[in-house]
């Protein structure tokens, strides 16, 4: 993701309480970067193992199984570097988060270690303030590779600092149709990693297979049997706790609580917010995280193998 989106798209995030899932590029395997030296002990972004070029462009290593969406980030943020290395500059590139992990340790998929995180961390909103520096809360990595990217310009003049945009995603005021084009080394990354740009028409059609396909995914979530009954009964539990219900599809329950509890912190979230003052507000998440999880086991029992078999994204993620 170029550095601009993603320090604009992790700013909102942390001020809603929100984290955002970083999906907006989605791969084959390979980096299309040819690079020199053996693999190092230096790490980037949020501490993946490293590799560099024979003109010093640091590379991040694709670990073993990673999924194909999240190969495409990683090769577009290699093919990024590579490319402003080329232009004489630096570009740290980002480990990507393995696609729809981002609540992984807490989603409740694993009711184990959902129970372990939620212990803890709740849904991962005010364990921010109140675990600063723990890497496990939600958030931490974005963060981390949001500063590493402003370090990239540290110490660049003005002029210097111009250039570097222009190499990044070319000139500026570049549109079509009142669209910022993409540019610089933005579509060289975008194009190793995606392949050519598409016709409007070709960008259409495929857009609207997505859409159908999701929709698809989603009917046959919300209309199985099995899955609606569990629901109904995942929701009733929820009332009994005084926990509000505002849906009982299948595919909205998952994590109608914890956008419950993002969606009360308020339009600053949790800037500036102390640990003192954070301390309840984590411990009346951290009781809404595990009656949600507890009410919830049978259903996402049945409900992930299910979603697994038929990926459904909702407007809210």
């Amino acid at each position: 993701m170029p550095t601009n989106a993603l320090r604009s798209s992790l700013i909102t995030a942390l001020a809603a309480g929100m984290l955002p899932l970083l999906a907006a590029c989605a791969g084959s395997g390979g980096s299309g970067v040819k690079t020199g030296a053996a693999d190092s002990a230096s790490t980037a972004g949020s501490g993946s193992k490293t590799t560099t070029t024979a003109d010093g462009a640091t590379q991040l290593t694709i670990p073993d199984g990673t999924d194909d969406e999240t190969k495409k980030r990683y090769i577009y943020e290699n093919a990024l570097a590579a490319c402003m290395k080329k232009q004489g500059f630096t570009y740290t590139p980002h480990a990507a988060e393995q696609s729809g992990t981002a609540f992984a340790d807490g989603d409740g998929k694993d009711y184990a270690a959902a129970k372990t995180y939620r212990q803890k961390y709740g849904f991962g909103y005010y364990s921010r303030a109140v675990y600063p520096d723990d890497s496990n809360v939600v958030g931490r990595k974005l963060q981390a590779a949001a500063a590493a990217a402003d370090n990239d310009e540290t110490g660049l003049t003005a002029a210097q600092k111009k250039a570097y945009a222009t190499a990044l995603s070319g000139p500026a005021a570049a549109k079509v149709n009142g669209v910022e084009k993409l540019g610089g080394c933005e579509l060289n990354a975008q194009t190793a990693a995606y392949g050519p740009a598409l016709s409007a028409a070709e960008q259409k059609k495929q857009n609207e297979a997505k859409a159908e396909k999701n929709r698809q995914a989603g009917q046959a979530l919300n209309g199985d049997a099995a899955l609606v009954q569990l629901a109904q009964s995942y929701a009733g539990c929820l009332r009994d706790q005084g926990i509000t219900v505002s849906t009982t599809q299948p595919t909205g329950l998952p994590d109608m609580v914890r956008f419950q509890v993002g969606s009360q912190i308020g339009e600053h979230g949790i800037s500036g917010l102390s640990k003192e003052a954070a301390l309840p507000k984590l411990a009346k998440e951290i009781d809404l995280a595990l009656k949600d999880l507890e009410c919830g086991k049978a259903f996402r029992a049945a409900y992930f193998p299910k979603f697994d078999a038929n990926p459904y994204y909702s407007d809210a993620g």
